[in-house]
């Protein structure tokens, strides 16, 4: 589905990214954990075209994406829910589900049944469709997230990467988004999540990475990492 290769990437001079491996098989979920800084969503970013990397090859089911504008990658069913959101504050729950249907609307990509993929957003995130005509700009932070991973799921996604869903989150709201990630899983769509809460992401995980400073130093399945007392006491709180 998705293999990234000796990818390397970063911001001007800074090369962030030093030869991340990478994949994500069709129907998996596979997260990528590690601390602030680590370069989690350099890699998103690197994916999605956002900044362009200076070495390795990306490619999305066979094809090559790594040279190709953020618009394009979308086109060919990248779906990317960003770190702070980032859904359009003066536009309504409805028209930013619509926005994240674009490629449909415009011919990039089969259309389908539109109507019927924005009902099933609404009841997916019911919170939404209680306020499908409001403001995005006016919505909870809980629900702005909602929001934007609604977006992403418009794009009747190949895969959708997450970055950082409980960012920013009451304890409560993590848990209501961690199900919803689970339902997305049991219907079978593919997901790449960079999150913090390394608990959260490896309960929901089929596969994990850990990085540090632009590396991935360790790899596994999402049980044998959970149960590794060395990423216990570094990550999961353990002691």
């Amino acid at each position: 589905m998705l293999a990234i290769k000796d990818l390397q990437a970063g911001y001007g001079k800074v090369n962030v990214l030093k030869n991340i491996n990478i994949e994500v098989p069709k129907n998996k979920i596979v997260t990528l954990i590690g601390a602030n800084g680590a370069g989690k969503t350099t890699t998103l970013r690197a994916i999605t075209g956002m900044i362009k990397s200076t070495s390795g090859h990306i490619t999305l089911n066979g094809k090559p994406i790594s040279q190709m504008p953020s618009y394009r990658i979308a086109c060919l069913g990248l779906a990317h829910s960003p770190e702070g959101r980032r859904v359009f504050s003066s536009l309504t729950v409805f028209d930013n589900l619509q926005l994240g249907a674009f490629p449909r609307l415009t011919g990039s990509r089969a259309k389908g049944d539109f109507k019927g993929d924005i009902e099933k957003a609404m009841e997916l995130f019911p919170r939404l469709k209680e306020r499908r005509n409001q403001l995005a700009g006016t919505l909870s932070g809980g629900e702005q997230q909602m929001l934007a991973m609604a977006r992403a799921i418009m794009l009747n996604p190949e895969i959708i990467l997450l970055d950082e869903p409980s960012m920013g989150l009451a304890p409560i709201l993590v848990e209501e988004v961690f199900k919803i990630i689970s339902r997305l899983k049991s219907s079978g769509i593919t997901m790449l999540l960079v999150e913090q809460f390394a608990v959260a992401a490896l309960n929901v995980a089929d596969y994990a990475y850990v990085m540090e400073n632009g590396k991935i130093v360790v790899e596994g399945t999402a049980d044998k990492l959970k149960n590794d007392p060395a990423i216990k006491a570094a990550y999961l709180g353990a002691h």
